[in-house]
């Protein structure tokens, strides 16, 4: 980094990934703000700048050398897993400046002495006290996974023995019978089942209950003949569909069939009529959407059809630090690993992170957005073109 790029941030002001200090603050202050940053998405604290005014005030040797020496201490001693921390110094208008570069944590959540957690909240810092937060900083350091929840009110007793066997089958490659093993034994070897509930993932894959208890994990369908949602040209509108996980996809891409144009191929009076977008894009974008949402967020996933493009928009961002182009390229992060490891049995889904490649190569004018502040990814669909 250089002087004029320390500049230019601070001509901008503090924000979640910048914070000014003119002293180094007090130890329980600074392992505060490193924990902070650490459990979102880092930054960099200057110290030597005033955080009021945005004057440089600069440190002398002395502060620099003392600076140094209690960031590495705090770094190391006063957050819960250590950090990792880089400094630089720098002459900024004559006079020396620390900056302090947090990187977003891998093992998340960071935690002070008394097992306190702090998040960035704008340009502060707020606690952490939501058990949903945790749980949320519990899968982005890979330690806690929604799929594999328990889901209170639940049972073995719940689940479809019939589509369970037949998934067995298709795994296994035998009968439940011959396996040896009673339903909840089976349902916890494959972590559908623990401390006497179905987990999040046994729910939704195996239980015809999850549509009263949680409906919410599903998929809605609207279509429009219009390319807004404002206006009243609706012509066809499902709610949340019931059913397993199978069933909801199964229905939703129903819902597509019925509203996407047919176009004939060949000029033969009995030639096929296909879709004017190949139907394995929207096998693999209903498939991922389901597989890869975030089951922390309490929202359904939808889709739209407007006259000139459709959208898939699933809840939750992309994970960590996953990108559009690490996913177009194959490479992936579990978000949820039970669903990702049992799909492939019961859904269209061959995973290996491929899916995103292949719908790109059947139809490259699809395109992602990925949207960090309303916790939202969508897959765009534009329509072909009238000739």
């Amino acid at each position: 980094m250089k002087a004029s790029d320390i500049l230019e941030i601070i001509q901008q002001g503090e924000s979640s990934k910048v914070q000014f200090e003119e002293k180094i603050p007090h130890t329980d202050s600074l392992a505060h703000e490193l924990i902070a940053f650490s459990n979102s998405k880092g930054g960099i604290i200057i110290i030597g700048i005033s955080d009021k005014t945005g004057a440089v005030i600069g440190l002398t040797f002395e502060e620099i050398q003392e600076s140094n020496q209690k960031l590495v201490n705090t770094a190391s001693q006063s957050v819960f897993p250590a950090i990792i921390i880089e400094t630089e110094v720098l002459n900024v208008s004559g006079k020396n400046v620390i900056v302090v570069d947090v990187a977003e944590g891998l093992n998340k959540p960071y935690k002070d002495h008394l097992g306190t957690i702090y998040l960035k909240n704008g340009s502060d810092k707020r606690r952490v006290t939501s058990n949903d937060e945790i749980a949320r900083l519990l899968q982005s350091g890979g330690s806690f996974f929604t799929d594999e929840a328990p889901v209170s009110g639940t049972s073995a007793s719940d689940i479809n023995l019939s589509l369970y066997s037949k998934f067995l089958y298709r795994k296994l490659g035998k009968p439940f019978a011959d396996l040896g093993l009673n339903l909840a034994q089976s349902l916890e070897n494959l972590c559908l089942l623990k401390s006497g509930h179905l987990t999040l993932a046994g729910l939704l894959l195996f239980s015809e209950k999850r549509s009263t208890i949680k409906p919410q994990f599903s998929i809605q369908c609207v279509a429009v003949n219009d390319v807004t949602l404002n206006g009243n040209n609706f012509t066809d509108n499902e709610p949340a569909f019931e059913g397993t996980l199978s069933e909801v996809y199964e229905r939703a891409f129903g819902f597509i069939d019925r509203n996407i144009r047919k176009i004939q191929v060949g000029n033969s009076f009995n030639s096929l009529a296909v879709w004017e977008i190949p139907q394995e894009v929207f096998e693999e974008v209903l498939v991922n959407a389901l597989i890869h949402r975030d089951y922390f967020i309490q929202s359904t996933i939808k889709v739209f059809i407007f006259s000139d493009r459709i959208e898939i928009v699933s809840p939750g961002k992309l994970p960590n630090s996953l990108t559009i182009e690490n996913i177009a390229n194959g490479i992936s992060i579990a978000r949820n690993p039970v669903l990702q490891s049992l799909a492939q049995y019961i859904l269209p889904y061959k995973g290996l992170g491929t899916g995103v490649g292949r719908a790109i190569s059947a139809y490259p004018q699809i395109k992602f957005v990925n949207e960090i502040d309303t916790e939202q990814f969508k897959v765009i669909i534009p329509k072909p073109k009238d000739k």
